[in-house]
């Protein structure tokens, strides 16, 4: 083998790297610069095998090959610090649940599962759900299709918000714990809901859940990831200025180390159970190389984490999830020190954001309402 062209290889890979990082660096919401986010575990396991191939196959560098390896280092430390955080090797932001007497453990386990609206093998979902009983299952994309399959369950569900919709963004809340007042929701554009709703743990303590599936920036949907960004900063900006104690989850179309995703944290205080665990990379089922975390879950320090799992597949794109949390009043202070705090920056940002969005969304929805 020519070990020239691997040496050059090396360096070709090493500049596409670090062109995709900077790439991602600018301040715009089209989706073929915020898209650059998602795959970083892709980028910084291809930056260092570019960094590593460019010392086992060193030559006479010139200034231009130490420019590129320079480059290449700081964009690849700079990815590290994205994914690492999501990794063992990062302290817990979230602490393990306690061992408690049974009497006194109040435990939460709540579901995600994107089902994909084509998708027919519904009976799956049904098995899963009755088989790990969780006492909260969120759907996404569930249409009258989903709706009728998950009358299977309904019994062990005495509550539930059901926005049965064919356009990709149907929702369905469905709990063995009390609602309390549930709304469904249009934030930014007006056929994609949101679910707001008050929860009453088996404590009695009552807290907020929101139910969140916010348009995607891709060629194929939003041109931008204004609306996105915008719902989610909205929810989070509520959250904090009513000193809710909550949950949010969904399948949020972002990752959880964009810049929109941790402004949402550091506005709203919630805590991130990944952090210091593991990934728990949902999308795309059929490309294990090709995955990355778009359903998520936030709650309030008042929770501990006994489990975080990724679910069989059931026929979808996405992977089920299911959390489980432990209601531990007594751990906040502790984990409130934890959360990251919002700047004087976040907040304007925030506030510039929810306003983009806005005007953003009445567009988008007369291009929706002309298109039906």
């Amino acid at each position: 083998m020519d070990l020239s062209l691997l040496y050059y290889g090396m360096q070709w890979l090493a500049g596409f790297i670090a062109f995709v990082t900077i790439w991602g660096w600018l301040p715009l919401d089209n989706w073929w610069v915020r898209g650059v986010e998602f795959p970083r575990i892709q980028i910084m396991v291809l930056g260092i095998i570019a960094w590593i191939g460019m010392l086992v196959f060193w030559s006479e560098w010139q200034w231009e090959q130490w420019l590129l390896f320079i480059t290449l280092t700081i964009t690849l430390a700079f990815q590290l610090r994205m994914v690492l955080p999501y990794t063992k090797l990062w302290k817990k932001e979230v602490q393990n649940a306690k061992d408690k007497p049974e009497e006194q453990v109040y435990q939460l386990k709540i579901m995600v599962s994107n089902v994909l609206t084509p998708n027919d093998e519904t009976q799956k979902l049904v098995d899963l759900v009755k088989q790990k009983q969780p006492d909260i299952l969120i759907t996404l994309e569930s249409d009258e299709k989903w709706e009728k399959a998950l009358h299977q369950v309904e019994s062990d569900y005495p509550y539930t918000v059901k926005v049965p919709l064919d356009n990709l963004y149907g929702m369905h809340l469905y709990s063995k714990l009390e609602l309390i007042d549930p709304q469904v929701k249009y934030l930014m554009i007006d056929d994609i809901p949101s679910i707001h709703t008050q929860l009453r743990l088996q404590s009695g303590r009552v807290i907020w859940l929101y139910c969140l599936h916010p348009m995607p920036p891709s060629p194929t949907e939003a041109d931008k990831s204004t609306t996105r960004d915008a719902e989610l900063l909205m929810v989070g900006k509520h959250i904090k200025e009513n000193n809710q104690t909550a949950i949010l989850a969904g399948d949020l179309n972002d990752v959880a180390w964009s810049k929109t995703t941790r402004r949402f944290q550091r506005i709203s205080g919630l805590l991130d159970p990944r952090i210091g665990r593991h990934f728990i990379n949902t999308f795309h089922v059929k490309y294990p190389f090709l995955r990355w975390a778009l359903d998520h879950l936030f709650h309030s320090a008042c929770f501990t984490v006994v489990d975080i799992q990724r679910m069989p597949s059931v026929g979808s794109d996405h992977f089920p999830v299911m959390t489980t949390l432990q209601y531990e009043p007594e751990e906040a202070d502790k984990q409130e020190q934890n959360a990251p705090t919002a700047q004087t920056e976040d907040i304007e940002e925030t506030e510039n954001k929810i306003e983009e969005g806005k005007e953003e969304g009445d567009k988008v929805s007369k291009e929706h309402a002309e298109y039906d």
